[in-house]
């Protein structure tokens, strides 16, 4: 392959960009397509086949039971109330949720950071999946994705479980700019003895 030769591919990743969780919209992915999309998710580097990873599907009335325990968990955490509240909205607005949860596994040979970049992997093979077909995608945490109690009582995470994040799908017609980008010249040192 030559230089020059065109790569929709590599076009794609140097032009992506994730769409603000505010501005998506109904409809979201249907479950058809969500499956297809969570498939794509999966094909990361997973060292020792472990699948240190889940979803859960935050959907419907859920999203609304989770904005009202932000509402609840934020003042016992002592979080700013405009913090709080922002959090909130973007749960109940949210047309659909998933959460990538990084299940970690039992392994002598791969330790644990390896199966959390692996989760984070997952996260950003999501929201690349869904915006290359057309949806707007956000990954974001936010305090609540640090809460235990939010996670264990709100989700159902397991005690050696965490957050690797929660990506935002729907629909975005909302016109996006691009942000200020790294110099990549300055991020670069080259080792060559």
């Amino acid at each position: 392959m030559t230089q020059n030769h065109p790569n929709p591919v590599l076009d794609f990743m140097l032009t992506r960009r994730s769409r603000p969780a505010a501005a998506l919209k109904l409809p979201a992915p249907d479950a058809a397509t969500l499956e297809h999309l969570l498939t794509a998710a999966t094909r990361v580097p997973d060292h020792g086949k472990l699948e240190p990873w889940r979803f859960l599907i935050i959907d419907g009335a859920a999203r609304q039971r989770l904005s009202d325990l932000i509402l609840e968990r934020g003042p016992a955490l002592t979080i700013a109330p405009e913090k709080i509240e922002k959090a909130a909205k973007t749960w109940a607005n949210a047309p659909l949720i998933v959460a990538v949860v990084l299940s970690p596994k039992p392994s002598e040979n791969v330790p644990e950071i390896e199966q959390l970049l692996s989760a984070g992997a997952v996260c950003l093979s999501l929201v690349n999946a869904a915006l290359a077909s057309g949806w707007g995608a956000a990954w974001i945490t936010g305090w609540a994705a640090f809460d235990r109690a939010f996670l264990e009582t709100g989700l159902g995470l397991q005690p050696h479980e965490q957050i690797a994040g929660f990506v935002h799908l729907g629909s975005c017609d909302t016109p996006v700019t691009d942000r200020p980008r790294p110099d990549v010249s300055a991020l670069i040192q080259r080792l060559d003895t």
